[in-house]
């Protein structure tokens, strides 16, 4: 069997094998295939597709590359994931809150991607919060307090970091079945027996159209359903930021200030009907509206932000930021972003704000590039509300920035003012199960 033969094969549209598969992914793990084959594969996969036996078969071998964790002496394990927006920190809220109902959350997350933010870094932003764990710390952890939130280990799907970064520089990344067995075989993996996706849409998202999304979504609760393990995906909106923060540090307090009852915004909204997805989904209620009206008690009652206090002071973070913000890092300077007009904000263009968070220092622009847990944006007004001219439209945060006039001015073009209020966007758009 040679690595051509099959990059001939499904560069022709034809079926691949199991073994071909295989041998392709164990070939490329122990570096028996070089780059430019593996590349020349994504490539084919990516105008001629997989089909589902082919992507069961992909995800698997992706899967198996590394350890599966096996968590069955757990009595009930979650998991959540969402593939990218600007402002999404749900994991920050969702995970404390699942796991005050008694259920176990095994949580491996990721960094910042693009224009994205990734909740590793949102977590480092505490200072002193260790994401580096290995399995055995991570499940003595999950034991302990029924939950942890780390970065991905070197033995969970170690040829899906090595697939991603080849993906990254040839145009490769918006395949959805390749997006499909990234994310699926991590998850697969990682052990959790109850999955709920968080398949975003919109100009934010990595996908903008929604047909798109929810092919996306279908395939990934039909993989998952094929491992045994029980699916929910959701599809929320991505073309407003999610929430009043962007940025590290920034959407930590956010989720904070949730975590005491202090706000009820979007973010609020999605991470509650998160946690009720996954509540429900793991048995801990008898129907949806009793998981939702059971995540809202664990906010009440003060359960969920103690889980949050335990979760960082069992990963050596300094859990007082949760009383005093002041601990975490400060940016020198915050600039306010003004309305040149009176009027409804009609949309927002959410992937810029995402960029200009990055340039601000919340993201990384180069691989190598240090985050500024500190720095990003605080939005005054979202799609739907009403500002006056010379009102305060965003706030800017940071230290070191070349251009923040430059920044100023992008932000103030991703809003788009009008006279018409607009419709009321629903953020939940559908659930597949």
């Amino acid at each position: 069997m040679r690595a051509y033969d099959i990059i001939f094969k499904k560069r022709n549209n034809k079926k691949l094998t199991q073994k071909e598969i295989l041998f392709l992914i164990n070939g490329y793990a122990n570096n028996e295939i070089a780059d430019y084959q593996m590349s020349a594969f994504l490539m084919a996969v990516y105008f001629s597709g997989l089909d589902d036996d082919e992507l069961f078969y992909l995800t698997e071998a992706m899967a198996k590359s590394g350890k599966i964790l096996n968590l069955n002496s757990l009595k009930t394990t979650a998991d959540k994931h969402s593939t990218g927006g600007v402002g999404d920190g749900t994991s920050l809220v969702v995970a404390p809150i699942t796991a005050s109902c008694g259920i176990y959350v095994p949580m491996m997350s990721g960094r910042a991607l693009g224009h994205t933010g990734g909740t590793l870094d949102k977590l480092e932003s505490i200072p002193g919060f260790n994401v580096n764990l290995d399995i055995n710390s991570f499940i003595d952890l999950l034991k302990k307090n029924k939950a942890a939130l780390i970065g991905q280990t070197k033995e969970i799907a170690p040829v899906d970091k090595k697939m991603y970064a080849l993906r990254d520089v040839t145009a490769t990344v918006e395949s959805i079945p390749l997006i499909c067995a990234s994310i699926m075989s991590k998850k697969i993996a990682e052990g959790a027996k109850h999955i709920i996706l968080d398949v975003k849409f919109g100009n934010g998202a990595f996908i903008e159209n929604y047909d798109d999304a929810k092919k996306l979504a279908e395939k990934m609760v039909n993989i998952g359903k094929m491992f045994k393990r029980k699916m929910t995906a959701i599809l929320s909106d991505m073309n407003t930021p999610l929430g009043n923060a962007i940025g590290n540090s920034l959407e930590v307090i956010q989720a904070v200030e949730v975590l005491k009852g202090n706000i009820k915004n979007d973010f609020y909204q999605l991470c509650i009907e998160l946690s009720s997805l996954m509540i429900y989904s793991s048995g801990a209620a008898k129907d949806k509206e009793t998981a939702k009206k059971l995540a809202e008690k664990q906010i009440v009652s003060g359960k969920a932000l103690k889980k949050f206090r335990q979760i960082i002071e069992s990963q050596n973070g300094n859990s007082k930021v949760i009383d005093d913000y002041s601990l975490f890092g400060q940016s020198k300077n915050i600039l306010a972003v003004k309305s040149e007009k009176s009027g409804f904000v009609n949309s927002m263009n959410a992937r810029n704000f995402g960029i200009a968070s990055c340039m601000l220092g919340a993201g990384r622009l180069k691989k190598e590039d240090a985050v500024d847990h500190a720095a990003g944006i605080t939005l005054n007004k979202k799609t739907g509300d009403f500002v006056k001219s010379g009102e305060t439209l965003a706030k800017i945060h940071f230290t070191n920035c070349e251009n923040p006039d430059n920044i100023k001015k992008m932000i103030k073009l991703s809003y788009n003012i009008s006279d018409v209020k607009p419709d009321k966007v629903n953020l939940f758009k559908d659930i597949i199960t």
